[in-house]
């Protein structure tokens, strides 16, 4: 669901600006890893399925900005500052607004049973910890059930759970639990590689640094063979030095 954003008023004392159009939160969330056999769900019509957001008060963003700004010595009389709070506020309401997702599958009329990675889907999202963003690729593949998803909709999960306040860890275990639950596939394998702008502009400084983190079910996590042939097709060089059910 696209936001509606517009210019806000400078000053608090000016009238707010319209609230975003907020999602409406998922009907269910993933739970517990499921136990290495695979059960077969029974198909569910496609919908728009949407990630929880949080209420996004645009008017007092804009003032918490300004506040801010104020705080770190920047001067709000200089015109070009002058819609910097608004920006700001406009900026992180965008970043932080997932789109929604058409739950779009076809049925395995074929009967294909191997592997199906989409690798490097670029994606960006914003730390938890500090508010600046980790940005990278995220690798997708699954091994099909009774029903196939469209290319683009394993993007688009990717996309769903990286416009919050996130870390990289939940980031993939959402995304591998998403697809879980709502596509019933043999096995899903998630590896996501990002860097870290709080780690690479601040703190230790270390530019180009890349944390990997991976999510596995089914045949992925419990096939071994499986398991390589994922992070083999998703370019990870690791693959042969991980474990037995990392």
């Amino acid at each position: 669901m696209t936001a509606l954003v517009r210019d806000l008023p400078a000053s608090p004392d000016v009238p707010a600006a319209p609230q975003l159009e907020r999602a409406r939160p998922v009907a269910q969330q993933p739970g517990a890893a499921p136990s290495g056999k695979t059960t077969q769900r029974p198909w569910r019509r496609p919908a728009r399925v949407e990630a929880p957001t949080p209420h996004i008060d645009l008017e007092a963003a804009q003032v918490a900005a300004q506040d801010l700004l104020v705080a770190l010595g920047a001067d709000l009389a200089d015109e070009s500052m002058r819609k910097t709070p608004a920006r700001m506020a406009e900026a992180y309401a965008e970043l932080l607004t997932p789109p929604p997702v058409e739950r779009t599958t076809f049925p395995n009329t074929a009967g294909y049973d191997e592997l199906i990675v989409v690798r490097a889907i670029p994606f960006h999202s914003l730390c938890q910890h500090h508010l600046l963003p980790f940005l990278g690729v995220a690798h997708v593949g699954y091994v099909p059930g009774d029903r196939l998803m469209g290319l683009s909709k394993l993007a688009r999960v990717v996309e769903l759970f990286a416009r919050h306040l996130q870390v990289q860890e939940r980031l993939t275990t959402q995304t591998a639990d998403w697809l879980h639950e709502h596509l019933a596939p043999k096995g899903i394998g998630v590896a996501i590689e990002a860097e870290h702008l709080c780690m690479s502009l601040r703190g230790v400084q270390k530019p180009d640094a890349r944390t990997v983190t991976s999510a596995f079910h089914g045949l992925v996590r419990d096939d071994a063979r499986t398991r390589q042939e994922f992070l083999a097709a998703a370019g990870l060089p690791i693959g042969s030095s991980l474990p037995e059910g990392h």
